[in-house]
């Protein structure tokens, strides 16, 4: 049960961290009267989305190894 709820947990990171890296964007956008900051903070927030969910499945795979 607690492998399905890890597995599961990795679902969301990826779209989290998307939707966060957006909303950021998007707030400086309308805070500095911009519109174009939430293109590259939607980009770093999917690349650390990879980032974090790669983290987390080699720390998942590389246990086994041990």
């Amino acid at each position: 049960m607690q492998q399905a709820a890890a597995y599961s947990g990795l679902a969301f990171v990826l779209p989290a961290a998307t939707i966060a890296g957006y909303v950021i964007g998007y707030l400086l956008d309308r805070a500095f009267g911009t519109h174009f900051l939430y293109i590259p903070f939607l980009i770093l927030g999917t690349v650390g989305g990879f980032v974090q969910l790669i983290r987390e499945v080699l720390k998942e795979f590389g246990s086994d190894d041990s």
